[in-house]
């Protein structure tokens, strides 16, 4: 048994596959996955388990070189916003139209979706490299 880090086996398997630009989503209940993306479904009831968690575990073990939002997030859950400002405070973050995110989910390699209900509550990682 692993003695910390992730212990969601697609998960694992999932940030230890990436690469340099490779992307990984970390999304709400409500984003839709499009075909072809591999689905980690961690949603058990509306709110639960709650994006920040899901997020902030994936951040202690990927090498994160710049996120990317959708813009209507600022507006629309500036609690959200805040918090991924705060945790990735030393990348980029690029801020797109919801529906340009969408269409760039198509090149992830995977989609996490969490329980979580508050609108927006999405995030494309780019992973770097550790040297």
């Amino acid at each position: 048994m692993k003695k910390n880090g992730v212990l969601n086996l697609p998960i694992s398997r999932i940030l230890a596959s990436l690469g340099h630009t490779d992307t990984v989503v970390v999304g709400d209940c409500g984003l839709p996955i499009p075909d072809g993306v591999e689905r980690v479904d961690l949603a058990v009831v509306k709110g639960l388990p709650p994006f920040a968690p899901v997020v902030a575990a994936i951040a202690d073990e990927l090498v994160v070189q710049k996120i990317i939002i959708a813009e209507e997030i600022v507006e629309h859950n500036a609690e959200t916003f805040g918090f991924l400002e705060k945790l990735f405070s030393d990348v980029p973050i690029e801020k797109i139209s919801h529906e340009t995110f969408k269409a760039k989910m198509k090149q992830a390699k995977a989609v996490i979706r969490t329980g979580e209900a508050t609108p927006y509550a999405n995030v494309i990682l780019e992973s770097g490299v550790a040297f």
